[in-house]
């Protein structure tokens, strides 16, 4: 079956769902299933509507549809010397590049070179009407002054069916180096705000168990300049540790949670000192990204981590208690209000991925 007859066979089970008001589950390989709230409704799958439909390497840009396989995307990146340069985890062989943009989940790199919105340039979206809409630079002006096609990303599919995505890629850097550093919590903390503010290559860092561990990335010159200036020991598995990392197989994701602990993903501003919340903790992203596994009731650490400036997300844990506190943090109500007047305008019939990021979204 080519792609205009799957697109009319998505289109089909779209106005079918409409009429019916019956939620669809938007699925790639569901690699992320676990992300957010539980999926709920009849599978619209999207691995047949797969390939690139075209690339560029002069001009950084690959356009593809949503189905296509990310290590498909990477390997033809690879191919040019080029990369996704948000380094988005696949958390399974078979992910795809529409559950990519509409997780929005970006990796290590990402305090250094941007989210997964940043380089999302254009979509194509079928709506809760079956209707076809282009967004980016390439047909459509995006509607009531919101860049839609940015929008996609971390929407988890709640406002309509992604079927393409043109993304920015990058070069990949010349060289690379991996150092390590003996430190606390909060002195990782100081360190990586004293480093952010000088003129040093950092592309990635991880504190946990009392060792910081930072990635240097750009031109050969610059990387050995900073690892001059920064000192730290060499690890030899530097390129494993990170991919580790990414894919949330490091140690401290890997460890068992004891009973009744959750992991929770919590953003602060980078500076914020070390929480008072109890458990194990693991740094990323300057400090700006912080997982921890903690037995701590889910309305201690909102708060605590709400005082500071962030929001905290549920990211495993047991399913009663994620359906009960929600996996995300509560939206204030004005923006609430901004979230339901776009998915009434993509998806008036409320039937995609319905209840994944709220319950009553």
């Amino acid at each position: 079956m080519n792609a205009k007859q799957l697109s009319e066979q998505f289109r089909e089970q779209i106005l079918n769902a409409s009429a019916a008001s019956a939620p669809l589950q938007i699925r790639g390989s569901g690699s992320k299933d676990w992300y957010g709230e539980a999926p709920q409704g009849t599978l619209l799958d999207t691995r047949s509507y797969s390939g690139i439909i075209a690339y560029e390497p002069t001009e950084l840009v690959i356009t593809a549809r949503c189905g296509t396989p990310l290590a498909e995307i990477e390997a033809a990146l690879a191919e040019c010397n080029q990369m996704l340069a948000f380094e988005p985890p696949h958390f399974g062989a078979n992910a795809t590049l529409g559950g990519m943009v509409a997780s929005g989940i970006a990796g290590p790199a990402r305090p250094a070179v941007g989210a997964v919105r940043d380089f999302v340039l254009g979509a194509v979206l079928m709506d809760g009407k079956g209707d076809v809409l282009h967004f980016g630079g390439q047909v459509m002006k995006n509607v009531a002054g919101y860049d839609v096609s940015r929008l996609l990303a971390g929407s988890l599919g709640t406002l309509g069916l992604i079927l393409e995505i043109s993304l920015k890629v990058l070069p990949r850097p010349v060289a690379t180096a991996t150092r390590r550093f003996s430190m606390s919590e909060a002195e990782a903390i100081r360190s990586l705000n004293t480093w952010g503010g000088l003129p040093l290559p950092i592309s990635a860092s991880c504190w946990h168990g009392g060792e910081l561990t930072v990635r240097l990335a750009g031109a050969q010159a610059a990387v050995s300049s900073a690892e001059e200036k920064l000192g730290g020991d060499s690890i030899a598995d530097a390129e494993e540790f990170w991919c580790d990392v990414r894919e949330q197989k490091h140690a401290f994701f890997d460890q068992a949670f004891d009973a009744g602990s959750t992991l929770w993903r919590l953003s602060v501003p980078s500076v914020i000192a070390p929480l008072r919340l109890s458990g194990r903790s693991l740094l990323e992203w300057g400090g700006a990204q912080r997982w921890l596994v903690t037995t701590d009731a889910a309305e201690k650490v909102r708060a605590e981590v709400g005082a500071v400036g962030g929001h905290a997300t549920f990211y495993r844990g047991d399913a009663a208690l994620k359906k009960t506190v929600g996996a995300f943090q509560p939206l204030a109500p004005a923006v609430a209000k901004i979230h339901r007047n776009l998915k009434d305008a993509f998806d008036p019939a409320g039937i995609f991925n319905r209840g994944r990021m709220y319950s009553d979204f």
